[in-house]
């Protein structure tokens, strides 16, 4: 799947959060864009409930936050670069900088495990995550990762 499919520009900011639960909040607040049938609430606690089952956060200063819904038809995506890392409960205790949130339909399982194994691995690309880490603006930031 060609990551420009489910990510659109629109769901691609760098922001400054501040906490684990904001940079939630924002990535609800942007993919309720996509799917106006859903609440931002209604995404924060599919995210909310995924991270109760352990930290999506990968380690290098990456997570990966994500859920499953069912009045989604597409999976969704959001990239958000933190302009100033924050704590994540990650799994190398370092803060995040940059977040890959996916959500998906919840009967799309197989699906939803690819994309986000694919997506780990390209945040796993030294060179990929350090131009994402130089980018200045939303703009740049999703040519970097859609390239």
């Amino acid at each position: 799947m060609e990551l420009s499919t489910i990510l659109q520009p629109e769901c691609t900011t760098c922001a400054t959060p501040g906490s684990k639960k904001k940079v939630l909040e924002l990535i609800s607040d942007l993919a309720a864009v996509q799917y106006p049938s859903l609440s931002s609430q209604e995404i924060f606690e599919s995210l909310l409930a995924r991270e109760k089952m352990g930290s999506t956060g990968i380690g290098n200063g990456i997570a990966i936050p994500h859920g499953r819904l069912a009045n989604i038809s597409q999976p969704v995506a959001v990239l958000i670069k933190c302009e100033e890392p924050i704590p994540f409960d990650s799994i190398d205790k370092q803060p995040v900088d940059i977040l890959f949130a996916l959500l998906v339909p919840a009967d799309q399982c197989e699906q939803h495990l690819s994309t986000l194994s694919a997506m780990a691995e390209k945040l796993n690309d030294k060179l990929i995550l350090k131009q994402l880490r130089k980018t200045q603006d939303e703009s740049e930031l999703y040519q970097v990762i859609t390239q």
